[in-house]
C-alpha cells in the first residue's frame, strides 16, 4: 500500500527533525540544522537498504517514490520561508555551512549514483497491481 511509503517518510522525518535539533544543540545555533535534508538521506538509504532484500513491496515503493518527488517543491516552499538576509549579516557561518552542504549533497549524490545497480529498467516505472 501507498501509506506505507508515508508511514516510512514520517519515522525518516521525525529522525531527521530530532538529529537536525541535536546537530544544531552542538553547534551552538539553537535551531534545526538540516532536519529536512537528513530527513531525506534517511528516506534514500532506507530505500537502498530495504529495495534489494525485498522489504519494499511496489505499492510502498510507489509511495516512497511519490514523496522523493515532492522533495523539490518542499524544500523551496520552506527554503522561501528562511530569513537568508539576516543570516548572511550573522556571519560567515552560513556562508561555510551553505558551501559545505552542497558539497556534502554532491558528494552523497554521486556516491548513491554509484551504489545504484546498472539496468536498462525504469526503478520509477509503476506497474499494475495483480487483480485477484
Amino acid at each position: 500500500m501507498i501509506i506505507y511509503g508515508t508511514a516510512l517518510l514520517a519515522i525518516c522525518h521525525l529522525l531527521g527533525i530530532i538529529l537536525g535539533d541535536l546537530l544544531g544543540h552542538l553547534i551552538g545555533v539553537k535551531t534545526n540544522v538540516g532536519g529536512v535534508g537528513i530527513a531525506m538521506l534517511l528516506l534514500i538509504f532506507a530505500r537502498l537498504y530495504m529495495q534489494p532484500r525485498g522489504l519494499l513491496p511496489k505499492p510502498t515503493e510507489a509511495g516512497v517514490g511519490f514523496w522523493s518527488a515532492m522533495y523539490i517543491p518542499v524544500v523551496v516552499a520552506m527554503a522561501a520561508q528562511q530569513n537568508v538576509v539576516a543570516a548572511l549579516r550573522g556571519g560567515p557561518v552560513a556562508l561555510i555551512s551553505a558551501f559545505g552542504a552542497v558539497a556534502l549533497c554532491a558528494c552523497c549524490i554521486a556516491l548513491i549514483n554509484r551504489m545504484e545497480p546498472k539496468t536498462d529498467k525504469d526503478p520509477f516505472a509503476i506497474e499494475p497491481l495483480p487483480v485477484a
